[in-house]
């Protein structure tokens, strides 16, 4: 069986999964986050090279107020957790998203997690937290306009797909293989856009606290049997 190098996840459902056990939408979040250093292994042990997983997007600032003091307390201890998992696990952890609105003690933390994991071995494991790909993709451009006024690029006609790959949050990442969503919904919700061209999508009504190791090796089996084409070529497929 083929391994993808790079699955992505949006992890969904939390809130769901704790209604349905008659507990408040916060439990799930936490039994989520708790599932996540599950996940991680997993995919390690199966050859899984890069993760990537949707912690909070642009549009979480939209929920009640409530609920977003109760992530970023979440978050605030998960990230600590997320330190010491890292060194246990030999994981390399990066996180992408614009991390300027959050508060100044969190990413305090953000930086400590990345650069005490910087020289780890394992699996690459990328956090995407206050994340929006067009959020992205602009601050790429601004970035890319940034240096044609500097001079760094004299010529428009220079800019090309590598240019904006190389000035993205993923920048150095291989492109996502594979896609999951969990909890049932069937969109995107502006998740990698530019990354994901020509990832498989799957989508399965497992809610994110209740995804096993079981569902990933389901997952990667669906996208065993599908075929990979990139640009109209099946994979291996000569010109």
């Amino acid at each position: 069986m083929e391994i993808p190098r790079h699955v992505a996840i949006i992890l969904d459902g939390n809130g769901r999964w704790a209604k349905s056990r008659m507990m408040p939408r916060n439990y799930g979040h936490v039994r989520g986050a708790a599932n996540v250093e599950v996940i991680c292994r997993a995919a390690d042990e199966l050859g899984i090279k890069y993760l990537t997983v949707y912690l909070f997007s642009t549009e979480n600032w939209r929920r009640n107020p409530d609920e977003i003091k109760a992530l970023m307390k979440l978050f605030h201890s998960y990230t600590r957790t997320a330190i010491r998992q890292a060194r246990e696990n030999n994981m390399k952890c990066r996180v992408i998203g614009d991390p300027s609105a959050l508060d100044e003690t969190l990413q305090k933390n953000l930086r400590e997690l990345v650069e005490s994991s910087k020289d780890n071995t394992g699996l690459n494991f990328q956090l995407a937290l206050n994340y929006g790909s067009r959020d992205e993709i602009v601050r790429a451009v601004r970035k890319i306009a940034s240096d044609v006024k500097d001079g760094k690029i004299e010529d428009p006609a220079a800019i090309t797909e590598e240019t904006i790959a190389s000035s993205l949050d993923t920048a150095g990442i291989p492109d996502p293989d594979l896609l999951i969503r969990t909890s049932g919904e069937q969109r995107l919700s502006n998740y990698l856009l530019w990354q994901m061209a020509y990832s498989e999508l799957y989508f399965t009504q497992t809610p994110w606290p209740a995804f096993t190791k079981q569902d990933l090796e389901e997952a990667i089996e669906a996208y065993n049997q599908r075929t990979r084409r990139y640009g109209g070529l099946k994979k291996g497929e000569e010109d």
